[in-house]
């Protein structure tokens, strides 16, 4: 399991980097991020590597920060790799909220909300996905 942070943001120029500057000027390196987005507002959804200091820097900027439980797994990135995960997570009826991939090098990289988490580690390692 890993922690996510999630940021609701008012849909204007700047909010994004705002998030992105608060980050790095303070050594805090986003690992991977969402962004959904209505008229009006967005919901920013990001991995960080420091959490704690993540929700420091964040909360004393004015932005409004929640933590998820969020599962990120990887394996190796060619077609059909999706495919196995989702069906490993679908035989053991888990469902989905919501998730977000990435591929980099060899690797992809999957960040996952399911609907029950220790349910769906115990699917993955069954499957023999490797949770990061």
């Amino acid at each position: 399991m890993t922690k996510q942070i999630s940021l609701f943001l008012e849909n204007k120029n700047g909010r994004i980097s705002e998030v992105a500057r608060t980050l790095g000027e303070n050594g805090i390196n986003m690992k991977a991020f969402s962004m959904t987005e209505t008229p009006d507002f967005g919901i920013l959804r990001i991995v960080v590597s420091d959490l704690e200091k993540a929700v420091v820097v964040l909360n004393d900027a004015n932005f409004a920060v929640s933590i998820t439980d969020v599962v990120c797994i990887e394996c190796s990135d060619r077609p059909g790799a999706l495919a196995d995960v989702l069906e490993c997570l679908a035989s053991e009826d888990i469902g989905i909220n919501y998730m977000y991939a990435f591929s980099e090098g060899n690797l992809a990289k999957f960040v996952i909300k399911p609907n029950d988490i220790e349910k769906c580690e115990a699917a993955l390692k069954k499957g023999g996905c490797t949770i990061v």
